[in-house]
């Protein structure tokens, strides 16, 4: 990082520069403008990132601009980012694509970013997995423990529990804060609270301190603590190189081996096949993350669950057919981690479209973990050679386990928890568990999980049998009416049509490809060809054929199951 002039600096690390153009990517606000002295700065939406190779993004929005950008014309990306104006070096266009409706354009990656910043007012956020501790301490002793959201050589945010309303109003003194890292560090500094919002949906106080009466050795510690807030968020943050970023001291968690810290929200994005797939990987994170805690005896993180059950949500509105199709690019993941991202999106994409804003909210939640309550049973149920009444009984605690840990989840609706993390495993015939349920004592909501977590668990291989076709699973479904619904096997299969996206299918012209997009009618709309019967990665995908499919490609003659 090299300083220009006062408050300006030219940032050209890789890793700095791919933390910096992620959060711009997730938080938006993003701006193109030419190089021309007369050029004004319009919106667009920067989808994605390869570091070092190109930029992706979406400039439907200033079509007119396409034909000077495509002459040559360069340009400059500016946005915000970490609490940081942003602009890139000049960009040229290399390759427009029209799909959708959508012009989907990609440019040559930056050979560094422009900051503006000031020390004094630059704040570093904490990102996914990064936790530190804050203790707010009035004069007569009272306190109220919090979490650190970011961090600044002036000040702070701290999430509180809206119980901290009355400690906050009735101190008329500074407060004390008290800060924990991971490491076992303490930190104590003087505050007085400036402002504070009230986030009543996950029950939230979120609060900004000024940091007060702070000696200069005390000052020398908060930069250096931010400065170690940023380098972790970075290394979380980055899309390549991950494994090999050395963590920060103080986020290296007393008891926690260095492999376990580095499987913690780290991913190599570059073998993801599609953008919104690369986007739900931060949902993956998160999953394999709160899988592990859950071993080590925490909750189920509240604000995490909350955040990316919104993170689903907006991918679904954006664009719900990529996001179908996303759900079937995650086979890097674990099985439980991208089941659940299967259910939860499934689920949305089915009924979650008429339901009031919190319930569909709750819906994805509760999809999202419905499962992982299995990392708390006993380990023998899934390494048995045969499958014994001990482990079904076994097998059934696993959703009364879970629904424990989502005791701190203020904001998620109890009924649709348990609906969906319980009724998930009941069958219409009382053969399920955990509570052996059937017939009316089942919900609408019960028997349509049902039905989603069957169909997504047979597209899997599993032990005793591979993976299978939607056919097949169509027919499986349709021949046990005592046990799944059959008006909600139909509404299933009307919805998600008998070739569904993320189905591979083989045409009359013998090309093999995934459908990524269904017309109004049900046919393939867009086409990714393949030469591998495998999960679909970067790797392993060709070229898209869209509008034309059945001229280009034949009919669809059969699809292949494949283990996604």
């Amino acid at each position: 990082m090299e300083v220009e002039q006062d408050g300006f600096e030219s940032v050209d690390d890789q890793s700095a520069m791919g933390a910096l153009l992620d959060t711009m990517i997730e938080t938006g606000g993003v701006s193109i403008c030419l190089s021309t002295p007369e050029a004004d700065p319009e919106p667009i939406v920067l989808m994605e990132q390869y570091p070092g190779e190109a930029l992706v993004m979406d400039l439907s929005a200033v079509s007119h601009l396409l034909h000077q950008l495509q002459a040559g014309d360069s340009f400059f990306l500016r946005g915000q980012s970490q609490g940081k104006v942003i602009r890139t070096t000049l960009l040229e266009l290399t390759e427009t694509r029209h799909s959708g409706g959508r012009f989907l354009c990609t440019s040559s990656y930056p050979d560094a970013l422009w900051v503006l910043q000031r020390r004094e007012s630059f704040r570093a956020q904490l990102r996914i997995g990064m936790s530190v501790a804050v203790r707010v301490i009035e004069e007569q002793g009272d306190s109220v423990l919090g979490e650190l959201r970011d961090l600044s050589q002036s000040g702070c945010q701290v999430e509180l529990p809206l119980s901290a309303s009355g400690l906050l109003t009735q101190s008329s003194s500074p407060l004390r804060l008290e800060f924990t890292f991971p490491d076992g560090t303490h930190f104590a500094v003087d505050a007085e609270a400036r402002h504070q919002q009230t986030d009543a949906e996950h029950h939230l106080l979120r609060v900004g301190f000024e940091l007060v009466d702070h000696t200069v050795d005390q000052s020398r510690k908060i930069w250096y603590f931010v400065c170690e807030i940023e380098r972790e968020a970075t290394r979380y943050d980055k899309e390549s190189e991950v494994a090999t970023r050395q963590s920060s001291p103080l986020f290296t968690a007393q008891g926690m081996d260095k492999s376990e810290q580095d499987q913690v929200g780290r991913r190599e994005l570059k073998h993801y096949a599609t953008p919104a797939a690369r986007r739900l990987v931060k949902v993956a994170a998160y999953l394999d993350a709160q899988l592990l805690l859950l071993t080590q005896g925490s909750d189920i993180d509240s604000r995490q669950l909350s955040l990316n059950a919104d993170r689903i949500i907006s991918l679904h509105e954006e664009d719900r057919q990529a996001l179908l199709f996303a759900s079937r690019c995650l086979s890097l993941e674990p099985v439980l981690v991208r089941h659940g991202i299967a259910v939860a999106i499934h689920l949305l994409d089915w009924i979650g479209g008429d339901l009031p804003a919190d319930v569909r909210k709750a819906l994805v939640a509760s999809s999202l973990v419905h499962d992982l309550g299995k990392a708390l049973i006993p380990q023998v149920v899934y390494t048995a050679p045969h499958f014994e009444a001990s482990h079904l009984e076994a097998l059934s605690e696993h959703p009364g386990l879970l629904l424990e840990r989502l005791k701190s989840c203020q904001w998620l609706s109890q009924s649709v928890a348990h609906s969906v993390i319980k009724g998930i495993n009941e069958r219409m015939d009382g053969s399920g568990y955990p509570d052996r349920l059937g017939g009316t004592e089942l919900g609408e909501l019960a028997r349509a999980c049902a039905i989603i977590d069957v169909v997504e668990a047979m597209r899997r291989d599993r032990p005793d049998r591979p993976a299978k076709t939607t056919q097949e699973i169509y027919r499986y479904l349709l021949s046990h009416p005592e046990q799944f619904d059959a008006r909600w096997v139909k509404r299933y299969i009307d919805h998600f049509k008998a070739l569904p996206v993320g189905a591979l299918v083989r045409f009359s012209s013998e090309q093999l490809g995934w459908i990524v997009r269904l017309d109004g009618e049900g046919a393939p709309a867009e086409v990714v060809l393949t030469e591998q019967a495998v999960a679909p990665l970067r790797g392993t995908l060709k070229y898209s054929v869209s509008g034309d499919v059945t001229e280009r490609l034949g009919v669809p003659k059969r699809e292949l199951a494949v283990s996604t």
